[in-house]
C-alpha cells in the first residue's frame, strides 16, 4: 500500500506545476538564454533545511545534475556558464559534473567557466568546458593533492592524557593520531596508494580537457601556482577577462560575435523547468524512484543530524511498504560511525532490497559504517575518486589519570567484577581488559565481514583479503569486487530504472529523501535572480 495518498500528492504537485508555469515567463528570459550556474559554496549532497538570505549556497548535487541534463535537451538553453568562486567540489562530485558538462557539449551546447581563483579540484572540473576564463588579476593554484593527518600524542602527553586504542585491521587508522607522534608505515603505504589513484584521475581529467599530454600536466602541477597570464600561456585557461567582458565571449562562443546574451540563474531554471514534467504527467500516477541521501556520521537514535539509525530505518520501512515506489537509490557520503547503528541500517536496506531494487551510489566517502550499509544494496556504484571500504573496527577510551594528577584531582572507586573498570577514564586498561576489548572488537569485525560477504555475494575470506581497515579508491574497489560499476547519481538512477523494469521512455518521478520543508530556501532562491557575474 502507498504510504502517501496519490490523490492528494498529485493534486498538490499539479497545483505547484501550474504556479511554476505561470511564473516562468516572469522569472526566465524570453527566447534563448545561457544558463548560469554559480557555485559559491560547497556542493551539498542534500538540500539544506533553511537558507538565510544573502548567505552563499549551492544547489544539491542531484539538482545540479538534473538541471544540466534538462538544459542539454532544452532548445531554449543556448549554453551553460559555470561560475566558480572557490567553492570546494570533491573529485567524486567533479567527475559526475564533468559527465554532465560533456553531455551538454555532445548536444551542441557550449560550456564556459569563469572563476577568479581556481584550485586543483576547480580546474579539474573547469577543464571539462570549452572555454575557461579568469580575470587578469586572478590565479590558478594548480598545486596537486595532499592528504594529511593531525597527531596529538605529544599534546596528550603534556596534558597527562593517554589514549587506550584497540583496532582490528592493520590499516584501520581512525585513532592513529591519538596514539602516535607520526604516521605509521601501513598508513603511509595506504595513503600513498590512494593518492596515486586520485592524482591519476586529476591529471587525466585536466589533460583530456585542456588538450595537453599527461606528462605536461604533471610538469605544470610541479611548477604551480600561476598568475592568470602565466596560466593562459601554459594552456590551463583560455583568456583573461573582466566579468563585464564575459557575455561578449559567450556570444562569440555561440557563433554570434557582437550579439547579446541573456542569462538565467540556475535555481530558478531548475525549479521552473528541470523538475517540471508537465501538467499531464502530474494528473496521473507515475512510478516513483526514491533517492535517499545518507550523508554524515552514522549514529544511533533519531533527529536530522547525520545518518540517524532510527530516522532512516523508519524511512526505509516506509519505502518498503509504499507500492508506488518502484526502486530506490541510496546516496551514501559518510565516513562511518557507530557499529550497532550501521548493522541496523544494513538490515533495513536489506529488507528494502528484498521488496524492490536498491542501488547504492557512493559519494566522496563511503567508508567503514558508510560502506557497511551500502553493501546491503543490490548494486553499488562509485566514482573512481570515491574513498571506499575501510572495513575494520577501532575502539578504546581516554585514560585521564595523569590529567587528574596534574590538576590535583583524586578519583577513586570500588567495584565488583574483574572488568568493572574497563570503561573508567580514571585508569588504563589492564592486560586482561585489553584482551577482552580486542575479542569484542574482533567479533564486531567478523560480523562486518559477514554482512559485506552476504551483500556482495563474496566469501568471508575474499572480503577479509580486501578489508583489514584499508581504504581504496573507487577504481581499485571496483577491481577488488567492493563495487559493481563506476558512476554517480545519474548512472545509479538509470540502473535502478533498469532493475525496476521501467521502459526508458516511461516517465518516473524522483523523490528526494529525507524531505526538507517546501519553503526552505525560497528567500535565497528569489534573491539569487539577476546575480552579478
Amino acid at each position: 500500500m502507498p504510504v502517501l495518498r496519490p490523490l492528494g500528492r498529485n493534486a498538490a504537485a499539479s497545483a505547484g506545476s501550474a504556479l511554476r508555469r505561470a511564473a516562468a515567463p516572469f522569472l526566465l528570459p524570453r527566447g534563448r538564454f545561457w544558463l548560469r550556474v554559480a557555485l559559491d559554496a560547497a556542493v551539498p549532497e542534500a538540500a539544506r533545511g533553511a537558507v538565510l538570505p544573502g548567505l552563499p549556497s549551492a544547489p544539491p548535487l542531484l539538482a545540479l545534475l538534473e538541471g544540466l541534463e534538462s538544459a542539454a535537451r532544452d532548445a531554449r538553453v543556448e549554453g551553460v556558464l559555470l561560475r566558480l568562486r572557490g567553492a570546494p567540489v570533491s573529485l567524486a562530485q567533479g567527475l559526475a559534473l564533468r559527465r554532465a558538462l560533456a553531455a551538454l557539449r555532445a548536444a551542441g551546447k557550449p560550456v564556459a567557466v569563469y572563476g577568479e581563483r581556481l584550485g586543483t579540484e576547480e580546474l579539474f572540473l573547469a577543464a571539462a568546458a570549452q572555454r575557461v576564463f579568469v580575470p587578469e588579476a586572478g590565479s590558478v593554484a594548480l598545486l596537486g593533492l595532499r592528504l594529511e593527518t593531525f597527531f596529538v600524542r605529544g599534546l596528550l602527553d603534556r596534558l597527562g592524557v593517554r589514549a587506550e586504542v584497540v583496532r582490528v585491521g592493520e590499516f584501520k587508522s581512525a585513532a592513529e593520531g591519538l596514539v602516535r607522534r607520526g604516521m605509521s608505515e601501513t598508513q603511509r603505504a595506504q595513503l600513498e596508494a590512494l593518492l596515486d589513484d586520485l592524482y591519476d584521475v586529476v591529471v587525466a581529467g585536466i589533460a583530456e580537457g585542456r588538450g595537453l599530454p599527461a606528462a605536461r600536466v604533471r610538469e605544470l602541477v610541479d611548477g604551480g601556482p600561476y598568475r592568470a597570464a602565466a596560466a593562459r600561456e601554459a594552456g590551463l585557461v583560455d583568456a583573461c577577462l573582466f566579468p563585464d567582458e564575459v557575455e561578449a565571449a559567450l556570444a562569440e562562443l555561440a557563433g554570434r560575435p557582437g550579439g547579446e546574451v541573456a542569462l538565467a540563474d540556475f535555481p530558478a531554471y531548475h525549479r521552473l523547468r528541470a523538475r517540471d514534467p508537465g501538467l499531464r504527467a502530474r494528473l496521473r500516477e507515475v512510478p516513483r524512484i526514491a533517492y535517499v541521501v545518507a550523508s554524515g556520521m552514522v549514529r544511533s537514535g533519531g533527529g536530522p543530524v547525520g545518518v540517524a539509525s532510527d530516522a532512516y530505518r523508519t524511512l526505509l520501512r516506509e519505502l518498503e511498504l509504499d507500492s508506488s515506489v518502484r526502486a530506490a537509490v541510496i546516496r551514501v557520503d559518510s565516513p562511518g560511525g557507530d557499529a550497532i547503528a550501521s548493522d541496523l541500517l544494513w538490515r533495513a536496506v536489506r529488507r528494502l532490497a528484498a521488496a524492490k531494487p536498491v542501488v547504492a551510489s557512493l559519494g566522496a566517502v563511503a567508508a567503514s559504517g558508510g560502506y557497511y550499509l551500502a553493501s546491503a544494496a543490490d548494486a553499488v556504484f562509485a566514482e573512481s575518486a570515491t574513498l571506499t571500504g575501510s572495513i575494520g573496527v577501532v575502539g578504546g577510551k581516554l585514560d585521564l589519570e595523569g590529567l587528574y594528577e596534574k590538576l590535583g584531582v583524586a578519583r577513586e572507586g570500588v567495584e565488583r567484577g574483574a572488568r568493572a573498570g574497563l570503561l573508567s577514564a580514571s585508569r588504563s586498561l589492564t592486560p586482561a581488559e585489553r584482551s577482552a576489548l580486542r575479542a569484542d572488537l574482533r567479533a564486531v569485525y567478523e560480523l562486518f565481514l559477514e554482512r559485506v560477504a552476504e551483500g556482495r555475494r563474496m566469501t568471508r575470506d575474499a572480503v577479509h583479503a580486501v578489508a583489514r581497515g584499508r581504504v581504496w579508491s573507487g577504481r581499485r574497489a571496483l577491481a577488488e569486487g567492493l563495487v559493481d560499476a563506476l558512476g554517480g547519481p545519474v548512472e545509479a538512477l538509470a540502473e535502478a530504472r533498469r532493475r525496476a523494469r521501467l521502459d526508458p521512455s516511461e516517465p518516473a518521478r524522483i523523490v528526494v529523501l529525507p524531505r526538507v520543508p517546501a519553503l526552505a530556501g525560497v528567500g535565497g532562491w528569489l534573491l539569487r535572480r539577476g546575480t552579478a557575474l
